[in-house]
């Protein structure tokens, strides 16, 4: 009876060590920031080799000086960087940047709202992203109060709020919070965005991994809470856009694996009031414009265009 309890000692303490080892490599693994984050060459060329009609529009705004960097001090005490496009408009747009990516990598979309729509545009880096301090990724929750922040502090008649991937899921999360007065339009725009951080990470888990969401998720998420203050199950764009009433285009390739496509409908479900929706035909994750260029704009100047 003695030797069948210790073997069952020994083989909790071991899934228990394991559990907290995986725990610990997971949440290193979804929220690590890039180690590469402050290589803007690199950046740079990724961004001028697929989208070539972004180099000019940079080269041009460099020529002028009109593309500059703006830092500013978050609640938190953080440091986090912008980069700035002012063409004196009333009309400003906040495009919010992917999963341990940069502002660089979507000048693509800056340039649609300046160049294509006339707007100024305020491109935040989110913690631990680009050069904003921070060593962890949050996956837009409360990247959603940064993002807000830098809302208000470039706050102008006629504003929109554009995120693709995790910023797509920080717009759909920042839309439920309350906005400042004053703004006369205010529009959001989310591209590929998930869900919830739980179903994404439940999704990834098992594509990758082969793995079923118990225990570790569970373990996963709680070490999250522990460690920096929120979990996978509150962290939620789908709780935050049934809040939102201002209008919402919702975007999203039908080839979409990453973020699967089946994850815009219950999120445009949810959303009440003024929304649209315009799934993007063969375009894999975060790429409806690549693959879409003319619609893509179009989409965009009518949704913004419309009273």
């Amino acid at each position: 009876m003695k030797k069948v309890l210790w073997i069952l000692v020994i083989l909790v303490t071991v899934f228990v060590v394991a559990l907290i080892g995986g725990s610990f490599y997971t949440l290193n693994f979804s929220l690590a920031p890039d180690p590469n984050r402050m290589d803007t060459d690199s950046c740079y060329r990724q961004q001028f080799e697929t989208y070539p009609e972004s180099k000019d529009w940079v080269d041009s705004l460099g020529s002028i000086g009109a593309l500059r960097d703006t830092f500013m001090t978050m609640p938190t005490g953080e440091r986090h960087h912008a980069f700035f496009v002012d063409r004196g408009s009333t009309r400003t747009a906040l495009v919010i940047h992917g999963w341990r990516d940069c502002a660089i990598k979507f000048f693509w979309l800056a340039r649609i709202y300046e160049h294509e729509l006339g707007y100024n545009v305020v491109m935040p880096e989110l913690h631990a992203c680009g050069e904003s301090e921070g060593d962890a990724i949050q996956m837009g929750w409360k990247d959603r109060l940064d993002v807000l922040h830098w809302l208000k502090t470039f706050q102008a008649d006629t504003m929109v709020v554009h995120g693709v991937s995790m910023g797509a899921a920080t717009t759909m999360m920042m839309s439920g919070e309350t906005m400042p007065e004053g703004i006369k339009d205010l529009r959001f725009v989310e591209d590929c965005g998930y869900t919830c951080v739980w179903d994404e990470f439940t999704g990834q888990l098992k594509e990758q991994f082969g793995l079923p969401p118990f225990p570790l998720m569970y373990s996963t998420s709680l070490l999250c809470q522990l460690r920096y203050g929120w979990n996978f199950d509150q962290a939620s764009a789908l709780e935050q856009v049934k809040k939102c009433h201002y209008p919402m285009l919702f975007i999203h390739g039908n080839a979409d694996t990453f973020v699967p496509c089946d994850m815009v409908y219950p999120l445009y479900e949810a959303k009440p009031g003024t929304k649209a929706l315009w799934v993007a035909d063969g375009a894999e994750h975060a790429l409806s414009y690549h693959e879409h260029k003319a619609e893509y704009i179009s989409k965009i100047r009518a949704f913004c265009q419309d009273q």
